[in-house]
């Protein structure tokens, strides 16, 4: 088995242990969604840093940012709003948040700060947060996005 292999499968058995069985199959229980204050501190930076630096992703993470750019909506396929934070780290991502499944998030300008929760895919600008939206078919934990005292989900 090569190294790469034996990794991707120490992961996979690391995410069924560590995640509780929801009771249906094929799906797992969504953990708590972190708490805005627990963002405060720098929320998930670290994790960030590490899937960054290891160039890793499918890694869900808790964030918080201010937004440095605003771009325009992706409309091929799913449409997706897109805009770019910095962290409290420095580290810049790509936030694509789907508003096929959840709301547009219409008041978001430059300078705002928003929390996410979704999943981290690697990228060398800094890596991209998707699935800032519930999974209507309940395969996938839920994320959000919370901009001006409202949640986006």
């Amino acid at each position: 088995m090569n190294k790469r292999l034996l990794i991707a499968a120490l992961a996979v058995a690391a995410y069924f242990a560590l995640v509780p069985d929801s009771g249906v199959p094929g799906t797992r229980a969504a953990t708590p969604p972190p708490t805005v204050s627990s963002l405060a501190a720098g929320g998930d930076d670290a994790v960030i840093e590490n899937a960054f630096a290891n160039r890793t992703g499918n890694q869900q993470v808790a964030g918080q940012g201010t937004v440095v750019k605003v771009l325009a909506d992706d409309t091929h396929g799913s449409r997706h709003q897109r805009f770019i934070v910095r962290l409290g780290s420095g580290r810049t991502l790509l936030v694509s948040h789907n508003i096929d499944l959840a709301p547009r998030i219409d008041a978001l300008r430059e300078g705002d700060t928003i929390a996410f929760y979704g999943e981290y895919e690697w990228n060398p600008k800094g890596g991209v947060i998707h699935w800032t939206h519930h999974d209507p078919q309940g395969r996938h934990l839920p994320g959000w996005i919370r901009h001006g005292g409202r949640t986006y989900q």
